[in-house]
Order: C-alpha cells, then sequence, then structure tokens
C-alpha cells in the first residue's frame, strides 16, 4: 500500500513537471517589413528596440531593404510584442515571412 501511495505521488510529480517544462518551446525566425526606416541610424533604433524584447536572441536588421530578421523564443515572446515594440520605437513593422 506503501509502495503504490508513493509511485502515484512520483507519477503525478513527473507529470507536473513535463506540463510546466518550457522543452516544448522553440526558436523562431521572422522577417519583418520596417518600411519607414529612412537614414542610416534609423536601423540602430529598431534593433535596440527588438533586442529589448524578452526572448529575443538575435536581431538583424537591412536598412537597404527597410527588413528585420528577429529570432526569438516563442516561449517567451510572440510577433505581436515584437512589432509592438518596433511601433512604440516609432517604426511600425508588419510580417514579411512565415514563421520558421
Amino acid at each position: 500500500m506503501k509502495i503504490a501511495h508513493v509511485l502515484s505521488i512520483i507519477m503525478v510529480i513527473g507529470v507536473t513537471t513535463l506540463t510546466l517544462s518550457p522543452a516544448f518551446a522553440t526558436n523562431k525566425t521572422v522577417t519583418l517589413s520596417v518600411p519607414t526606416m529612412s537614414c542610416p541610424v534609423c536601423p540602430i533604433t529598431v534593433k535596440k528596440a527588438l533586442t529589448k524584447v524578452p526572448g529575443v536572441s538575435k536581431a538583424d536588421i537591412d536598412f537597404e531593404k527597410r527588413q528585420a530578421t528577429i529570432t526569438f523564443d516563442d516561449s517567451k515572446t510572440s510577433i505581436d510584442t515584437i512589432t509592438r515594440a518596433t511601433m512604440d520605437a516609432g517604426y511600425p513593422s508588419t510580417l514579411k515571412t512565415n514563421v520558421k
């Protein structure tokens, strides 16, 4: 009886751990169109805004193409939060490519 009780507790702990584990999170990469970047200094502001978003691990800005490619942890942030960050910095953006 005691062994069955201990085993049931272990099973509950194991299931809870699996449920709460961030192991299912993945890094995703998106490209955003940022058409309002009008000078060579604009990418610095956009990059700074993007890298402050929790979960963003990489932000590459291409001034000539007016786009930003962002790699992020989808368990910590979302595309909406990322585009809001560029908007709040004064550079509205839209999703250019699908999530990879």
